[in-house]
């Protein structure tokens, strides 16, 4: 990834949005936006204007599972990087995390490093193909 990489945030919870976008701030990405629930990220996302989305599981409106699928059913957008944050932590919800769309899965609480690596393995991918 890139400085330039354009990257929505997906969170109902303003304190996760601000310390996501302050780690992304670290590692030295800033063209960074918001969004506090799927309904409101989708329009946003269809719009073309993101490069790599990171998404909340369990959000009012519209979930990040629900999110994801229309995600991946958008053939302009289907290919984008995605990073699921949760506090949900089982096997049936990592399952149905990768099901949707999800290209990594990370666990909150998480830290700067954690963040960091995940970040880089969903994005490898992508720099390899460019």
């Amino acid at each position: 990834m890139n400085p330039a990489t354009r990257i929505l945030i997906v969170d109902d919870v303003a304190s996760v949005r601000a310390v996501i976008r302050k780690f992304l701030a670290d590692l030295g990405y800033h063209r960074v936006a918001e969004a506090d629930d799927g309904a409101v990220a989708l329009p946003l996302l269809q719009s073309g204007s993101f490069d790599l989305l990171i998404t909340d599981c369990n959000m009012p409106h519209m979930d990040g599972l629900t999110l994801l699928r229309h995600l991946r059913a958008n053939p302009r957008i289907a290919q984008m990087p995605a990073l699921m944050v949760t506090g949900e932590t089982s096997h049936e919800a990592r399952v149905a995390a990768y099901a949707a769309g999800a290209s990594g899965i990370l666990a909150k609480p998480f830290c700067a490093a954690g963040f960091g690596a995940h970040l880089q393995a969903i994005t490898v991918p992508q720099r390899l193909a460019s």
